[in-house]
């Protein structure tokens, strides 16, 4: 078993791309011409989560229980506030236009002589929020991606 650290992770955003109401493949995403997202410290967490639908059985006196819509869920990325980033500029702009953007994460995690995983989805940026707090601290861009779609998983090659 190898595990890694989140390090070294890189975020990329692409252009609009719109929801389809099957799930995405690598090829879907092929055209996007991709931008980073520089300064990341978190990029919180993602993957599918069932709703639950449930039913109250009358003569059974037993709620059951049901799986319902999937959620990728919602990633709140924190960067350091560079306001001459590319990837960031790009990440405000797409916050203030309605409809889901591509989005690629490349991670840490190659082999020696390998390339690394991807993660690829379309969302849409929910929040876009700078944040300043105390003397020592860094002055961060706050960004929450409400994801529309599966997770496209590649998985690294050695």
């Amino acid at each position: 078993m190898t595990i890694f650290a989140t390090a070294g992770t890189r975020l990329y955003i692409g252009g609009p791309l719109a929801a389809k109401s099957t799930d995405f493949v690598e090829a879907d995403f092929t055209s996007q011409t991709w931008v980073e997202i520089d300064e990341t410290e978190g990029l919180g967490s993602a993957g599918d989560t069932s709703a639950e639908v449930t039913f109250d059985g009358i003569n059974s006196a037993r709620t059951r229980r049901l799986k319902g819509t999937r959620s990728a869920g919602t990633l709140e990325i924190v960067c350091g506030l560079d306001m001459t980033d590319p990837g960031q500029i790009a990440l405000i702009a797409a916050e203030r236009v309605k409809g889901d953007y591509a989005f690629r994460m490349v991670l840490a995690d190659a082999l020696p002589g390998g390339t690394p995983s991807e993660r690829m989805f379309v969302a849409q940026v929910g929040s876009a929020a700078e944040q300043y707090d105390t003397a020592n601290t860094v002055m961060k861009l706050n960004a929450t991606l409400w994801i529309n779609s599966n997770i496209v998983k590649i998985a690294a090659e050695v």
